[in-house]
């Protein structure tokens, strides 16, 4: 009896502290972006034009350390630059870009060039919560016999995607970590090998899931959550993988375009539905594959959103598509892994699982769901 009074405590306490790391992470959760770089070769210059979160570079937010602003010490400074009208911002990065440039790597041949800062253009300040994205355009004198370029910038940048313009086979590249790219030359024939694409982009894919994707977590737990039988939980993650993997190449292709502003409310109302439904259904609803697989189409055209910012070359668009999907896949059994080891394998059969874990762990993901919900449409 007393070992499980202490075995309930203990999973109290476990699913106190979720609840707690997921509402804090919903409520303050603000994403930061990768940055993509476009680079070309005109008139005897390298030019460069980057989609970059300015605030996050002003700011000093090391992204090296974090997926968002939650946690950072220079949130509040982060926070208040994003309310700051566009001009304040170009005038701002101008006058930082002498330390800034510091991070930046470009090199023709081995030797190292001095990017030249043009205009800077930040769209006006919308939704605080969600990232701005400002356009720098760069660009260096090129020696007359260079050959290779390499580029690259610090870590606490962030990721950098890396996208050769104006020739055929153009190298393409997705730098984390502070990673300098490999020379590629600056006539083409720099694209990556099919194996090379392949395993950068199940990083990518995976990546957006874990960290950055807790919108899908929370989803796939809310898959997890619905019963403690295997049966069910293998036929909803196949009803959601078949038909995100459907949404993500339309979407992809361009055959399909929702706006996000219908899509990310739809996957917070998906969020909502199913911790709901787990607390009601008691691990048996006859509607629960049909709707699962609709939720996963609308989770593919968020997917797909990721790989419409890094602009997936046509060239390489089957080899991307694939390896983005293994990786969410490989991101969302991770999730269901770790749940799985954290109190499924330990607790699932015991009688007080489903009211004193699975039940107020839902009750938790609707509530972070709702609270996106509301955030998404209303404020």
């Amino acid at each position: 009896m007393a070992q499980s009074v202490l075995r309930f405590r203990w999973v109290s306490t476990l699913s106190i502290v979720i609840a707690t790391v997921f509402v804090a992470t919903a409520l303050w959760a603000h994403e930061l972006i990768p940055s993509v770089a476009d680079l070309s070769v005109e008139n005897g210059e390298v030019r460069l034009e980057i989609d970059l979160n300015a605030e996050a570079l002003l700011s000093g937010i090391d992204q090296s350390l974090h997926d968002d602003s939650t946690g950072a010490p220079a949130a509040p400074e982060y926070d208040r630059l994003r309310a700051l009208p566009p001009e304040d911002i170009s005038t701002l990065f101008i006058d930082a870009w002498p330390d800034l440039s510091a991070g930046l790597t470009l090199r023709a041949d081995g030797a190292p060039l001095a990017p030249r800062l043009g205009v800077v253009v930040a769209p006006q300040a919308g939704d605080t919560t969600l990232p701005r994205t400002t356009r720098v355009r760069l660009s260096a004198p090129l020696p007359a016999d260079a050959e290779t370029l390499v580029i690259g910038w610090d870590g606490a940048y962030g990721a950098l995607v890396v996208r050769q313009q104006g020739v055929e086979a153009p190298y393409s590249g997705y730098l984390t970590n502070g990673d300098l790219s490999d020379p590629f030359p600056i006539a083409g024939g720099g694209v990556a090998s099919n194996s090379q694409t392949f395993m950068s982009y199940i990083i990518i894919g995976f990546e957006h899931i874990i960290p950055k994707g807790l919108d899908h977590i929370l989803f796939v737990l809310g898959l997890f959550f619905f019963s403690t039988r295997w049966r069910p939980l293998i036929w909803q993650v196949t009803a959601f993988t078949l038909a995100h993997t459907v949404t993500l190449a339309l979407a992809t292709l361009g055959i399909v375009n929702v706006p996000g502003s219908i899509v990310e409310p739809l996957i917070a109302a998906s969020i909502v539905y199913v911790g709901i439904e787990n607390i009601f259904a008691n691990g048996r609803s006859r509607w629960r594959l049909p709707i699962v697989f609709g939720f996963g189409l609308l989770h593919g055209l968020g997917f797909a959103s990721v790989l419409g910012d890094i602009g997936l070359d046509p060239a390489i668009f089957v080899t991307g598509l694939i390896g983005f999907n293994v990786g969410v896949e490989l991101g969302q059994l991770a999730v269901i892994l770790v749940a799985y080891l954290a109190v499924g394998m330990w607790f699932g059969q015991k009688p007080w699982y489903r009211p004193f874990v699975a039940i107020p762990i839902s009750l938790v993901i609707s509530a972070i769901g709702a609270w996106w919900l509301i955030e998404r449409t209303l404020l």
